[in-house]
């Protein structure tokens, strides 16, 4: 690989795998594809954007044509998939969009690598596609049930590559990654969105009783599990990326208000997000076992970590938390914290 397209480069993960593989591979050029959404910020590629292997394209990935001429363009010959609408709150109101990125997004830039004989497609998924667990860890080989439209339009795009892995040969591989936060995380996920609502000492809307527990990745760490798939992983291969650092909403809120020094009365107990999962877990034994890899960054590092930065690059989150953003605040807390 020589010429590696990065479709959704500007987002939060996205952007943090550019400027990584930017610095650690100088000798290969990183060509990103960006449709600049409300989440995709060219501020995030501020660090690497003078530096010689880095190129900026703006494009949808369900555009068909824009993605050819592109990849013809750089002689692409690996794709690395981050696009992808996200948030679970937004496919609850417009899923429409999420099944366009998502699942016909995914399909285009499939049949680019088809159509063009490019070697490799590594593609970006999620560990709700497996679903709600109540005890263990989910496994790679486990059924998907996903149970919201985000999750439902990411295990489409899935099936999808696995689909031309099977029909066409193609090259493909997929992680599927744990809940991801870290630095340059648009303010609506809970870390980021509870951060900065808390500095300006704003009610943190906490859906239902906060027991929900999630597995948490730091950014980095996930980027450097998708290096190394990218570079080693089987084709058609599933690989999980998990943080291996389980914790309750509630508790990731606590720990936010004390690290800011916020008192606890911020948190407001809202009306649940409809069919929340309550658990999410995945094991990492398989990318262990093949390549020794495992996270690296202490959670209770990485957090403090994350929000000091955000307490540090007010310049970065205030000017995103204004129009669209308070919009969407509005329609999605504003009767909540009402009848909280």
């Amino acid at each position: 690989m020589k010429n590696i397209l990065v479709t959704g480069g500007a987002g939060f993960i996205g952007s943090a795998f550019v400027r990584y593989m930017v610095e650690k591979y100088p000798q290969y050029t990183i060509v990103v594809l960006d449709k600049l959404t409300y989440a995709g910020n060219l501020d995030n590629l501020l660090p690497v954007k003078d530096k010689p292997n880095y190129h900026f394209e703006r494009g949808d990935i369900a555009d068909a044509e824009a993605v050819e001429r592109i990849c013809q363009e750089h002689n692409i010959d690996a794709i690395v998939n981050f696009a992808a609408e996200s948030h679970v709150d937004r496919s609850i109101m417009n899923p429409n969009a999420f099944l366009q990125t998502d699942v016909v997004g995914v399909y285009v830039l499939l049949e680019a690598c088809r159509k063009l004989g490019i070697e490799r497609f590594h593609h970006i998924s999620t560990d709700e596609v497996y679903g709600s667990i109540d005890e263990g860890h989910f496994k790679e080989d486990d059924p998907l049930s996903p149970n919201n439209p985000y999750s439902a339009s990411k295990a489409g795009g899935e099936l999808m590559v696995r689909a031309y892995h099977v029909t066409h040969g193609l090259h493909t591989t997929i992680t599927r990654g744990s809940n991801t936060f870290g630095p340059y995380h648009y303010p609506e996920k809970l870390i980021p969105f509870f951060v900065t609502e808390a500095i300006d000492d704003r009610p943190l809307p906490l859906y239902g009783d906060g027991t929900q527990v999630r597995d948490w990745l730091y950014v980095e760490d996930h980027c450097r599990g998708v290096d190394i798939v990218l570079h080693q992983g089987a084709p058609g291969e599933v690989y999980n990326l998990g943080g291996e650092n389980e914790h309750q909403n509630i508790e990731i809120t606590h720990r936010i208000l004390d690290i800011l020094g916020k008192p606890r009365s911020l948190i407001k107990h809202v009306e649940d997000r409809p069919g929340h999962d309550r658990r999410y877990a995945i094991s990492n034994d398989k990318l262990r076992a093949h390549f020794n890899w495992s996270p690296d960054t202490p959670f209770e590092t990485a957090l403090e970590q994350t929000v000091r930065w955000y307490v540090e690059n007010e310049w970065w989150w205030r000017k995103i938390k204004s129009g669209e953003y308070l919009e969407y605040y509005k329609k999605q807390y504003g009767e909540r914290l009402a009848n909280a």
